[in-house]
């Protein structure tokens, strides 16, 4: 049901950009079914609304492109095979030319066959007006209506987020109970590297967004969102430390003096530290698990205290460190 939901926007927003410029088009008499006025909004409405004025340009080219090689070719050969063969290879020719980072601009051989199956007087002048009405209507309505929420957007990946860190870190303390190194691979550095990324996102959504002012509930929440996604970042690296750490040291006296007592005795430690982390990241008050990490971190430190297990034990101190920091600033 929330999926529906979510997709009713989109679904509303392509229904608008293609009748809008059918019923455009109609009244000003370019033809009784305009549908290359309609296309636009399916062949460039994307995930993206702010991509779509960029798309739009580079269909409107294509169109432009592919209607001229159709009209240049049938006006020295006519209809055949060989007629058929150049307008395909000068299509595809002009596709590659004219493709960017997205793909090939395959509006250019479409326009193109299709001027070339339509050999009608004013078919061509029709279509170009028809597509220009489309993309015109694509892209000044196509970002405007029905634009993103930003909040939820970054709320969900927030929260996306702390699940898997809670996951990650229970993972991690089972196997440092058991002595064994945490587990590595591309997937974990993905992990720590996404709340850059979903601050970025949001940061690069809002400026898009500029046009289209936020409601004032939609600023309270991303201004109670903000510290949180910020508190992911910080954390995000002092736990990639502390596992990087935590590898390493497993992974040496393993082959040495088998499973590490002090690596062991992490296992409640850096479960105090998850549960405060994961309530700090809900917008919960996370005081009391706090206070319970940094005593177990203490009573780390007292049974622990040679330097290596100061290296051991700093990624959680410094998450500590950041969590309080979140805790102070909180109003």
């Amino acid at each position: 049901m929330s999926a529906l939901r979510g997709s009713l926007g989109p679904a509303a927003r392509l229904v608008v950009c293609a009748v809008v410029p059918w019923g455009l088009c109609v009244w000003l008499g370019t033809s009784s079914a305009p549908v290359p006025a309609a296309l636009p909004a399916v062949l460039i409405l994307r995930e993206d609304v702010f991509a779509a004025p960029r798309l739009a340009l580079e269909r409107m080219a294509g169109v432009v492109v592919g209607v001229l090689i159709a009209v240049a070719v049938l006006h020295w050969l006519p209809l055949s095979t060989a007629s058929f063969l150049l307008v395909t290879v000068c299509g595809c020719a002009g596709m590659y030319l004219l493709g960017g980072a997205a793909g090939p601009n395959q509006q250019v051989l479409i326009s193109a066959l299709m001027i070339y199956a339509t050999a009608t007087p004013g078919y061509p002048l029709a279509r170009l007006e028809e597509s220009a009405v489309g993309v015109a209507v694509v892209a000044l309505l196509g970002p405007l209506l029905w634009p993103p929420d930003p909040y939820r957007t970054a709320r969900a990946g927030l929260d996306a987020y702390r699940t898997e860190v809670a996951a990650r870190l229970g993972a991690i303390a089972d196997r440092a109970a058991a002595g064994q190194p945490a587990p590595a691979g591309p997937e974990a550095a993905r992990l720590w590297r996404r709340p850059q990324a979903l601050a970025a996102a949001l940061d690069g959504t809002l400026a898009r967004l500029r046009l289209v002012p936020l409601k004032r509930a939609d600023g309270a929440r991303l201004a109670g969102l903000r510290p949180r996604l910020g508190l992911a970042a910080r954390t995000a690296l002092t736990l990639q430390f502390f596992t990087g750490e935590l590898t390493d040291r497993a992974r040496a006296t393993a082959a040495t003096i088998g499973p590490d007592p002090a690596v062991r005795a992490l296992e409640p430690l850096l479960r105090a530290t998850s549960r405060a982390l994961d309530e700090a990241l809900r917008g919960a008050d996370c005081t009391a698990e706090l206070t319970r990490a940094r005593a177990l971190d203490a009573a780390h430190r007292a049974a622990f205290p040679t330097r290596h297990d100061a290296v051991l034990r700093a990624g959680l101190h410094l998450t500590h460190e950041a969590l309080a920091d979140h805790l102070a600033a909180a109003p």
